[in-house]
């Protein structure tokens, strides 16, 4: 509990203050709020401008991206309800690393019955931590029935297209039959946006059954398919899919899909996608690029240990082979 009122206070007076910008400094006084703080806030909210309140919760999820420790889970809680849908979209949004099974409810009943498309949608979106905590049996199976259920029927129903994408997207993490229905019935449209929401939920499947549809995803004329499609390669491992990838280094214009590309290579490994990354890391002079870029290696190198224990659990043998370029590495060491 935050136990600092008469600084809170000054952060109240401030983020009244629209002559002056709020204080980044202050965003960590939103953090893990007692009641009397939330009470007060609430008191002075209605006199808050709306640019003001969207700008305040954006700062703050952009500091919860940053920074695991804060949690603005409460305050966020409190919005769920404000008669600004941008506001309830923003809160959602902010939730969207939550836990907690307490929160299912409330997101369920915006999810059904909230009177803005963009609220629904994004219950739907944040609905989908859930159903991957289920899917990992760490939420009881009773909160986990509840979201899934929700989900398909929102999928299912006559709500508007984005709704119904997000709530596909979202179910993309669950094993059940139904759910592989849904994907193989949103194969066959073929607006770019269905694409893209049908190959996300196909690369948070697990399922590798709809590797042709990913492959071919790769090379669409829509950045959005291509994007959804470089994911899903990149998530479910798709070995099939590095040549492609690799290609698409050298060809993509596109840089959000550039940078999934790394990141999926990263994930897949396999040959030539480290000394393709490191030449990429040797060429850049921008430095959130090779900080990017030496992220995506590290995380190669985890697949590449993880492929490398999964290939002795089939083949005993080559832990002995893993012990000989473990020695001969070590003696290289010794000898520089």
């Amino acid at each position: 509990m935050n136990t600092q009122s008469t600084s809170f206070q000054t952060v109240l007076d401030s983020l009244l203050d629209t002559k002056k910008d709020f204080p980044r400094s202050y965003l960590i006084q939103f953090s893990d709020m007692g009641t009397l703080e939330l009470q007060t806030l609430h008191d002075i909210w209605p006199r808050v401008g709306l640019s003001r309140k969207l700008s305040l919760l954006e700062e703050l999820e952009s500091l919860a991206e940053e920074d695991t420790l804060v949690s603005f889970d409460d305050f966020a809680r409190s919005l769920l309800d404000d008669p600004d849908a941008a506001v309830r979209v923003r809160a959602l949004r902010l939730l969207n690393e939550s836990e907690d099974v307490k929160l299912i409810p409330a997101i369920l009943d915006l999810l059904k019955h909230d009177a803005d498309a963009k609220v629904r949608a994004e219950a739907a979106v944040e609905l989908g931590h859930f159903v991957a905590l289920g899917e990992l049996d760490e939420i009881p199976w009773e909160a986990y029935s509840q979201v899934q259920a929700g989900l398909l029927e929102s999928a299912r129903s006559e709500d508007g297209p984005e709704i119904k994408r997000h709530a596909l997207e979202s179910l993309g993490y669950s094993s059940d039959d139904e759910v592989v229905k849904l994907i193989e019935a949103s194969l066959n449209k073929r607006e770019s946006e269905w694409q893209a929401s049908t190959l996300t939920a196909i690369g948070r499947s697990a399922d590798d059954r709809w590797e042709e549809e990913v492959l071919l995803g790769l090379t669409d004329a829509d950045n959005r398919v291509r994007l959804a499609a470089v994911k899903a390669a990149g998530n479910l491992a798709l070995k099939s899919a590095r040549t492609i990838l690799l290609r698409m280094l050298e060809e993509e214009d596109d840089d959000d899909v550039t940078m999934s590309v790394i990141w999926s290579l990263s994930q897949i490994g396999g040959e030539d996608v480290r000394t393709y990354l490191e030449n990429l890391l040797d060429q850049t002079e921008d430095d959130d690029q090779a900080e990017f870029l030496e992220e995506a290696l590290d995380n190669l190198t985890f697949t590449e240990d993880l492929d490398r224990f999964e290939l002795m659990s089939l083949n005993p043998d080559a832990f002995d082979e893993f012990e000989d370029d473990e020695e001969d590495e070590d003696e290289e060491d010794e000898e520089k």
